[in-house]
């Protein structure tokens, strides 16, 4: 008997995927648009709370990546899925362009070979400029500049809209998510392998690990030894909105052998951000900033726009990325363990996410697994708007003469409205705690962090929260 996409049969599912960032998420959505029941096992309190909250937000073309690379195709087929996705389901998406500026001979030097690595990317785009039309299209750059390479695709993305897309949309297929389900353990038998969690066992018979910061320690659960995650801090500041007239593309450093190096970019939010800083750690929890962060970004960003730094920062944060010791993706099936490992997936794993799921789906029917599509997918989920760009729910008369909550708002410095605030307790995938509430609405982002809206938006968590689909879905994983 065939287990329905809702129910695990026999209390085993056929496919567990741990970790539920973007990548996790996306692979979890692709599968349960097959017929076999699928967990998504995440060990935070919500999805997408690790490495894919902090990301740099940026829509990758992939013209920069290694050509011939796994992560080269995957981020060129993702940036097109994505695209596609973004505007199926409202994920607040800004073409805004990218322009590398060299600011010294050996960088300008270098932009030549830029633009090749590009076109062998298959991205034909780029065009190299001198400095003169550089600061026509950033007249607000430092003094300096020698040229630029623009690249008129790169675009801007809400990453957390992102990683809550694809798991609402993997949820209403069918997947049925276990939050607070940290692994610590694996038993594999001959029929499946028994996940050992902090909330109770979860039994699958074929496992994906996309696990993030902890995808070596999973690895290493099934007795391999393939590589090691480095956490590598990046810091960035994040200024306020009256900058954003100063940024209106993204600008990018020319990279060199030290890495990909500082930005300045515009965010959906209508800041502007700079960084991040790399920094290579032991503690994979260590999100803090740091006082050498801080001076290493003020340093970089006098030299870039002197101008932005005499300007307010409205907050200062700090994500890790999962470095590992391979130059590429590492995506490899065990067929006879029922086990495919999904890791190194840098930052552009948020552009490649979906096609990451393709891939994936892709090993795991060579490796075995019957994977044959539904005929009965539902329609993708539409997510509300938190970007500048399109009309947001305060802005929205007609919405909110037909409920008056959308034009209560809660949260000033973002306008954030008690309609937003009541819809995120209640979606499909609802936050849990503030930390969520402040990924799906922008609450408590702004200027003030909280200070004046914080109790508020506590005060409606509270009114609104339900505790009925976290004990529903710790139910199921037994």
């Amino acid at each position: 008997m065939t287990a329905t996409p809702h129910r695990p049969h026999s209390g085993v599912f056929d496919v567990a995927v741990i970790g539920g960032g973007i990548v996790g998420a996306a692979i979890a959505r692709e599968l349960s648009g097959c017929e076999v029941s699928v967990a998504l096992i995440e060990a935070r309190d919500d999805v997408g709370d690790g490495t894919s909250k902090a990301n740099t937000a940026i829509l990758h073309t992939g013209f920069d990546a290694k050509p011939g690379t796994l992560e080269s195709r995957l981020v060129a087929r993702g940036y097109h899925l994505l695209s596609a996705y973004a505007k199926a389901t409202g994920i607040p998406v800004e073409h805004t362009g990218a322009v590398l500026v060299a600011w010294n001979d050996e960088e300008l030097q270098a932009l030549p070979g830029l633009k090749e690595k590009a076109e062998a990317n298959g991205y034909e785009h780029c065009r190299i400029i001198d400095a003169d039309e550089v600061y026509r299209a950033i007249p607000d750059l430092g003094e300096g500049v020698l040229g630029g390479l623009t690249v008129p695709d790169e675009s801007i993305i809400c990453t957390w809209t992102t990683n809550l897309a694809l798991a609402t949309d993997a949820q209403q297929r069918g997947t049925t998510i276990l939050l607070e389900h940290a692994v610590t353990g694996i038993d594999q038998g001959d029929e499946a392998t028994t996940l050992h969690t902090a909330a109770g066992d979860v039994r699958a018979r074929w496992v994906v690990n996309a696990a993030g910061l902890g995808a070596d320690h999973i690895d290493r659960l099934f007795g391999h030894d393939r590589f090691t995650v480095t956490p590598r801090r990046g810091e960035l500041f994040v200024f306020d909105k009256l900058t954003r007239p100063m940024v209106d593309k993204i600008v990018l450093p020319v990279p060199s052998s030290r890495g990909k190096g500082v930005l300045i970019s515009p965010t959906i939010y209508g800041n502007v951000m700079l960084g991040p800083t790399a920094e290579d750690l032991t503690d994979r929890t260590d999100t803090a900033t740091s006082e050498d962060g801080y001076d290493f970004l003020l340093t970089k960003g006098e030299r870039l726009m002197p101008r932005l730094l005499a300007e307010e920062v409205t907050a200062s944060y700090a994500g890790l990325r999962a470095a590992i010791d391979h130059p590429d993706y590492l995506i490899e099936a065990t067929p006879h363990q029922r086990y495919l490992l999904v890791g190194g997936i840098r930052s552009t794993g948020l552009t490649a996410g979906i096609a990451i799921a393709e891939h994936a789906r892709t090993l795991l029917e060579e490796a075995g697994l019957a994977l044959r599509t539904r005929s009965d997918l539902p329609e993708p989920p539409q997510m509300p708007n938190i970007g500048e760009a399109s009309l947001r729910p305060y802005q929205d008369a007609d919405l909110i003469a037909r409920d008056p909550a959308y034009g209560t708002i809660v949260c000033f410095c973002e306008r954030v409205s008690e309609g937003e605030i009541r819809d995120a307790c209640h979606a499909p995938v609802p936050a849990h705690g503030l930390e969520g509430l402040r990924r799906r609405t922008r609450a408590m982002n702004g200027r003030c962090q909280g200070f004046f809206c914080g109790a508020a938006v506590a005060a409606l968590r509270e009114q609104h929260h339900t505790h009925d689909g976290c004990s529903r879905q710790h139910k199921d994983a037994r």
